[in-house]
């Protein structure tokens, strides 16, 4: 074991001590490249120390700071005052005490305590064991007080001591079973459950496995050892896609078999994408005052290419934890998801880093800047909320949205004759629904609701019927292109004056992956993103059209260059195949970000609920619950441009990981300059 002496006060000078002498003596297996820290000070240090960590407003003779790493274990605080009065009063030797004080340290930082007499028993045998070692006589035998004999002199024991006396080892069983633990409870900070803590417990916790030893490994190695967190919080997070299946009957019959390898699947697409960054935060070699921002900035790019690689699925970034605290969410008109999403996992790795050495002071400094930026957000959300109430007054048009919450069985089934019958009385229902107490300028029916397949010169009969404006969702056909899910536009008379087909396919539910793999459909996906003008009670009503889950995609839906400027974002989705899952409320949670960040109200149809009128700093203003038929009437309003919007998201997420870099080779040089 390696150690390292600091002489805060010049008495100690003069006492000739062989520090790793005494360390050696414990004889302590499996610490062989283990450091610690011994700070000799005096009363007036010690006593600081000993009021704020400990409660005690009185100065005592050691302290152990423990860090509940394997290498580095922590700082051992020794006071001469106290130390040569307590043994002038027990005639011994400066240098016997202090070598008892060390014994006792150490033993605090491995995970030995004594609060109650077993435990304290334990404790005394070892270092009557050492001390005899260097020829010390047991200091125990003329019943000596003077070694934390009120309770417990390692303020850091209340935090670590019980991942000590598990014994994590690095590569060891206890290692992985509290990474699949904190894969596994991380997912409690996203919709329904809204834990935000938990989360960030569990990211500080997988960040303090990952850093607490300083052993090499190599990538694949590193990445073994972390996969348990990944491929928990994988399984966690998106367990509830694989509730489609058992949905329709027929469709159970033929996907059932898929369940073991689905949930297989998902567990290693978690290692890939959510070990990944655990994997490259062990093995590159990073100052600690720098590491937060090296790993925030690992965990942006793996976010970034989640939005392109293979069909892309940036669901439930990080920053999605932040919905239950408004002005912080809307921060993300500032920066995004991405911006946001840096910042909370730098700001928990900085304060693991800052619970490991709060002396640090490039620690210190990583963990204010992202207090800072915190701030820095915080405050231009709250400038965002106020431009999302303008206008409010106004309320020029009324929309009306149905959810219709008819059973997935009802819609789907195979059999022709059966389907017929369904279609039509589905269609009924869906004219009942959209009828109000006053004439709507605008209904919206969700995705997939209008039940017949539309073709080139079929009218819209919901339109004609309701006789005002209809946006619906249906599946359309046309000869040269095949099948599409899509938006349908009808005015009054029910002439159909649009048509968006969903660019953004989801794969083993509207596409075969690969060409091979399984889905119940295989649809033509659409030309990408527009915009939408419609007269509506003779105003321009102009809105971006999202099927379904395109709306999680950052920048997705407001094409490039365009010469209007949107309203609304109009999103119809239906979330009926997920039910009560956690899946349905956090869709409507990356809805209400999408809003944030684009600074557009956003209407939203979902057949089966939950369907919302949400304002452009993500409130939701009104909605109707999973599972209950009917209406809500509303209005739009508050339409405005947000900095993400003109900066855009990848340029953003150049600007981060130039930020990142320029923040890691600052804190680097600090730190450096502060061990020199």
């Amino acid at each position: 074991m390696k150690v390292y002496v600091d002489v805060h006060d010049k008495r100690w000078k003069k006492f000739k001590i062989d520090f790793e002498k005494i360390v050696s003596a414990l004889d302590l297996k499996g610490y062989g490249e283990s450091e610690v820290s011994i700070i000799l000070t005096n009363d007036s240090e010690i006593h600081a120390l000993n009021r704020e960590y400990r409660g005690k407003d009185m100065p005592t003779n050691v302290l152990s700071f423990e860090l509940g790493d394997d290498v580095l274990l922590g700082d051992i605080y020794i006071s001469f005052d106290t130390v040569m009065q307590q043994a002038k009063t027990e005639n011994i030797t400066m240098e016997n005490h202090t070598a008892h004080m060390v014994v006792h340290g150490v033993l605090h930082l491995i995970g030995y305590d004594h609060l109650n007499d077993r435990q304290a028993k334990k404790m005394e045998s070892k270092e009557i064991e050492a001390l005899k070692k260097i020829g010390i006589k047991n200091p125990y035998d003329d019943e000596q007080e003077f070694v934390c004999g009120d309770e417990s002199c390692c303020p850091g024991a209340g935090v670590f001591a019980f991942f000590n006396k598990l014994k994590i080892r690095d590569d060891g069983f206890w290692q992985y079973a509290l990474y699949a633990v904190f894969g596994a409870c991380a997912a409690f900070g996203f919709a329904p459950f809204n834990v935000w803590w938990m989360t960030i417990l569990c990211f500080m916790g997988a960040y303090w496995l990952t850093v607490r030893t300083t052993k090499k490994v190599g990538f694949w190695q590193a990445l073994l050892r972390v996969s348990p967190f990944g491929a928990m919080y994988g399984i966690s997070m998106f367990w509830w896609v694989l509730n489609s299946i058992y949905v329709v009957p027929e469709l159970t019959a033929q996907y059932a078999i898929w369940t073991i390898p689905g949930v297989i699947g998902l567990g290693l697409a978690g290692v890939i994408i959510f070990g990944v960054p655990f994997a490259i935060l062990r093995i590159v070699n990073v100052k600690p005052g720098a590491r937060p921002f090296f790993f925030a900035g690992v965990w942006t790019v793996v976010l970034w290419l989640r939005e392109w690689l293979f069909t892309g699925f940036p669901w439930n970034p990080i920053a999605n934890i932040a919905m239950p605290f408004p002005m912080l969410a809307n921060s993300m008109s500032l920066w995004g998801a991405l911006g946001l999403t840096f910042i909370i996992v730098g700001f928990s790795g900085a304060v693991v880093e800052f619970l490991r050495n709060r002396k640090n002071k490039a620690v210190l400094g990583s963990l204010l800047v992202f207090i800072l930026l915190m701030l820095v957000g915080v405050a231009c959300g709250r400038e965002n909320m106020m431009k999302s109430d303008s206008g409010a007054e106004m309320k020029p048009q009324m929309i009306r949205v149905v959810q219709p919450a008819f059973s997935q069985v009802q819609k789907a089934t195979h059999n022709r004759e059966q389907a017929m019958k369904n279609a039509e009385e589905n269609l009924r229902k869906l004219l009942f629904l959209g009828v109000g107490q006053s004439r709507a300028d605008l209904v919206i029916y969700p995705e997939t609701a209008y039940p017949f397949v539309l073709v080139d010169g079929d009218e819209m009969p919901l339109a004609t019927a309701l006789g005002t404006n209809v946006v619906v969702g249906a599946s359309t056909y046309k000869p040269s292109v095949g099948v599409q899910n899509s938006l349908v536009v009808s005015d009054d008379l029910g002439r159909i004056l649009s048509v968006y087909s969903k660019s953004h396919l989801v794969p083993f539910g509207e596409y075969r992956p690969l060409g091979f793999l399984p889905s119940p459909a295989n649809l033509v996906p659409g030309d990408g993103p527009e915009l939408i003008s419609l007269n509506v009670s003779g105003r321009d009503f102009v809105f971006a059209p999202a099927v379904c889950y395109e709306i999680i995609f950052s920048d997705s839906l407001l094409p490039d260059g365009a010469g209007l400027m949107p309203d609304a974002i109009i999103n119809i989705t239906n979330d009926n195949w997920f039910g009560y899952t956690p899946g349905t409320y956090q869709h409507l949670d990356m809805v209400r970000r999408y809003a944030i960040e684009a600074g557009l109200p956003i209407v939203r149809a979902n057949y089966s609920g939950i369907s919302a009128f949400i304002a452009a700093d993500g409130t939701i203003i009104d909605s109707i619950p999973i599972g209950v038929s009917g209406h809500i009437d509303g209005f739009v309003w508050g339409a405005h441009m947000t900095p993400y919007r003109m900066i855009g998201m990848n340029w953003w997420f150049i600007i981060i990981l130039g930020f990142a870099c320029v923040s890691s080779i600052a804190m680097s040089a600090v730190d450096k300059k502060e061990n020199n």
